[in-house]
């Protein structure tokens, strides 16, 4: 459950430093501080927390795990196409891929908001470091993406702690001021909620679109769900996290009450003792590092997920742990994540600012989590429609009432998460139709593998072992079928090894590989890895137990197809999209790599292919 708070809750527990605030004042809406708006946005507060993290996520949405992993893709590999589903699957697929590509929108707006607004907080202590907000926050981010290539078990030790201090402090620094003002607390009723609407129609529905920033760490405690389980998760919830928060949110209300001229100032600071001011910043600060190593490692987990079930290139993941397989590095996501950050806050400068562009990408994502969930209630737990129709649709209504009220974002900010979002669907489209084409014409040239010894059955055999990566079962490797051509020899132990992603997260070691003999010293294996997994294949090998099967792991040559892929006149993708599957296959990392393959032991064979 510490570890759990260390890591889950990061983004969602520092949402007090700004999303009252920006409810209030933001440049769309100015509420006027008075009981019924207080009441009004505390109990929306109250019961967005309810319906979305209590109800949807932690009561309905965590129990579709795909064995034990959460996250919208793996969600989504849930309804993954399956016989007559096809079409039906097929665009909630589509909408899956679209959600995660939001969430690396998401991925890149939540450390400069957090640690910007944390900063911030710096002129309520003395205005004359209002010069140094900017400059701080940048080598904040800049420091936290320096070190992402290190790891984050060491560090992630202390996360725990630190945020169970951080949960304690809100909660204290609510009751300060609820006892000032005990009456907030009818805020609770949702009749506090229709009045702030009848009052404020237009101005309220507005402020929704800063009400969702309390709830938006929601997708973090599904998505890291895999890494400590749902009951932890829970635990902390209702134990600590909500209370903490609410108590705070209560706080914020009670102290906006006595001081309405304060509304345009950071007052989540200012609700603390005039001495305690500062240690709030460093805690603040401590708490928003936090958060977005949070969102930080869960981009690179996205990214690892896209790789393995075939909607982005290949690209370099450094593993920064022997113990545990899902701490990784992507070098080329966490430069490009710094570079996004840093560029939003010299954008945006401040926190109000770039919370216009915060929330729309969220809100997206989580309706899509709905439409999706809906599909696994009927298909995959037999729910009848009625069922989870009573279940969804109230869900997804609150959701779509808060995706509304984040439109007008757009030309302030919005368009920023939903142009990352855009460009990377384009990216992942673009490149799964390409790779399927690509197959396609590779397959035109396939044979049956039974067929092609048959014809080469004089060949000399030289010693040693041979290892031909192919996707297809029962077919010839076409770098095999060039070695018999041309050098006119087989190894005296052949492996044709098939690599397969599966929708699982993780494969156990039993399921693994499976093993069939194809003729004398010819072997056809599939090796299995779940999308949460890094592929080995020399240890995968190392470790068959097949009768018949001896080889030397360290006198095995490795054969792989390296496609020079170019862009030509054969049906199937429109130019643009041809040239840029021709700009991201050149930039797609080698197989060498991805299968973990010892770069002394590889030969490539090349092969021309047009799409």
């Amino acid at each position: 459950m510490v570890g759990a708070l260390g890591v889950v809750y990061g983004d969602i527990g520092t949402s007090p430093l700004y999303s009252l605030r920006e409810a209030f004042t933001e440049h769309t809406h100015v509420l006027t501080v008075n009981e019924t708006n207080v009441y009004g946005v505390g109990s929306l507060a109250f019961w967005s927390l309810i319906l979305i993290i209590s109800v949807k996520y932690l009561y309905f949405v965590m129990r579709a795990d795909n064995h034990g992993e959460g996250g919208i893709l793996a969600l989504t590999s849930l309804v993954m196409p399956r016989h007559q589903k096809v079409a039906k699957a097929g665009a909630l697929v589509t909408l899956g891929v679209f959600g995660t590509a939001l969430l690396y929108g998401d991925g890149i707006i939540t450390p400069a908001i957090s640690v910007l607004s944390a900063v911030e907080g710096l002129e309520e202590v003395d205005a004359g470091f209002a010069d140094w907000v900017l400059p701080i926050s940048i080598a904040i981010l800049v420091v936290l993406f320096l070190v992402q290539k290190r790891g984050t078990g060491a560090v992630g030790k202390v996360f725990g702690p630190i945020m169970i201090v951080w949960f304690t402090v809100l909660a204290v620094l609510g009751i300060r001021w609820i006892l000032e003002s005990p009456s907030v607390f009818q805020s609770i009723n949702p009749i506090w909620a229709v009045r702030f609407f009848q009052g404020e129609t237009h101005d309220a529905f507005l402020a929704l679109g800063s009400i969702f920033l309390v709830v938006t760490g929601g997708e973090a405690l599904y998505a890291d769900m895999g890494h400590f389980g749902r009951k932890p998760i829970a635990i902390g919830w209702y134990c600590l996290v909500m209370p903490a928060l609410m108590l705070n949110y209560w706080g914020q209300g009670a102290f906006l009450l006595a001081n309405p001229e304060d509304v345009e100032k950071r007052f989540f600071f200012l609700m603390a003792p005039e001495a305690m001011k500062l240690p709030m910043v460093v805690l603040a600060t401590m708490a928003t590092v936090i958060a977005s190593q949070a969102l930080i490692s869960g981009v690179f987990s996205l990214t690892q997920q896209a790789v393995q079930l075939d909607y982005l290139p290949r690209i370099r993941i450094d593993h920064t742990s022997q113990h545990h397989s899902g701490q990784i590095y992507v070098p080329l996501v966490n430069w490009a994540l710094m570079v996004a950050c840093v560029g939003l806050v010299i954008g945006f400068q401040t926190s109000t600012k770039l919370a216009a562009a915060y929330g729309i990408a969220v809100t997206m994502t989580m309706a899509i989590t709905t439409l999706i969930f809906f599909r696994v209630l009927t298909d995959r737990w037999g729910w009848v429609r009625w069922k989870a129709f009573l279940v969804c649709v109230p869900m997804l209504l609150v959701e779509l009432g808060f995706l509304g009220a984040n439109i007008p974002k757009i030309p302030h900010g919005g368009w920023f998460a939903l142009t990352v979002a855009a460009v990377l669907m384009v990216q992942m489209a673009t490149w799964r139709r390409g790779r399927q084409l690509v197959a396609a014409r590779i397959r035109r040239g396939e044979r049956p593998i039974a067929e092609v010894l048959d014809e080469h059955s004089d060949v000399k055999r030289v010693h040693g072992t041979g290892v031909f990566l192919f996707k297809d079962l029962g077919k010839a490797p076409p770098a095999l079928m060039n070695n018999l051509r041309h050098n006119k020899v087989l190894h005296q132990t052949t492996l044709l090894v098939s690599v397969e992603t599966t929708d699982k997260p993780r494969v156990s070691p039993e399921e693994r590989s499976e093993v069939a003999r194809v003729e004398p010293g010819v072997f056809q294996v599939q090796l299995r890895y779940g999308f949460m997994e890094e592929p080995d294949v020399p240890a995968a090998l190392a470790g068959l137990k097949v009768r018949g099967l001896t080889f030397d792991p360290d006198d095995v040559t490795y054969f792989i197809g390296r496609e020079s892929v170019v862009a030509g006149k054969a049906p199937g993708m429109n130019p643009l999209a041809e040239h840029l599957f021709v700009w991201l296959n050149r930039g797609a990392d080698s197989a060498v790599r991805f299968f973990n393959l010892p770069d002394h032991q590889v030969f490539e064979v090349g092969s021309r292919i047009e799409i």
